[in-house]
């Protein structure tokens, strides 16, 4: 979870390797709509949300079995709560780190429907996560694979 910029693919897609689980982009979860309100740089509503969030608890629950691991923004608790309704036992990795980070990463980016100026509008939405959320916060400035390893060695300690 996290910001767009954070790097929630990139470590995701990482993550679900080592872990050999299955793995899934949540912005592949939004409809036409939602994709358009985003490129023109208008932030999403929760009533634009809910929706795409069903579909990604969907997917989930469908690779309970298995495990899975999905790159999602799920800022707001509510967000992650709808999650939670279909894995009870979700586990969330919030990237977080400092905005520059992802205004440089924003520059390098090339044909996402997810603009600049909407970082923040994401920054001031994003809710943390709680101590009663199974999670971890790391900061999105690390190296990939030490985040990796960061986010299974806490979940290995959380079983």
């Amino acid at each position: 979870m996290g910001v767009s910029g954070s790097g929630k693919s990139t470590v995701g897609e990482a993550l679900a390797a080592r872990l050999a689980v299955p793995y899934a982009d949540g912005d592949d979860f939004h409809p036409a709509a939602n994709r358009a309100k985003m490129a023109a740089g208008t932030p999403l509503t929760d009533e634009d949300r809910w929706p795409w969030l069903e579909s990604v608890g969907e997917w989930m629950e469908a690779q309970v079995s298995t495990g899975s691991v999905v790159a999602c923004s799920a800022l707001r608790v509510a967000y992650r709560d709808v999650l939670r309704r279909h894995v009870a036992s979700a586990y969330f990795v919030n990237l977080y780190g400092d905005v520059s980070v992802v205004r440089a990463r924003f520059a390098e980016r090339k044909g996402h429907f997810m603009p600049e100026k909407l970082i923040e509008s994401q920054y001031a939405t994003l809710e943390h996560l709680g101590p009663d959320e199974r999670g971890i916060t790391v900061d999105f400035a690390l190296p990939v694979t030490e985040i990796v390893e960061v986010v299974v060695a806490d979940l290995e300690r959380s079983r």
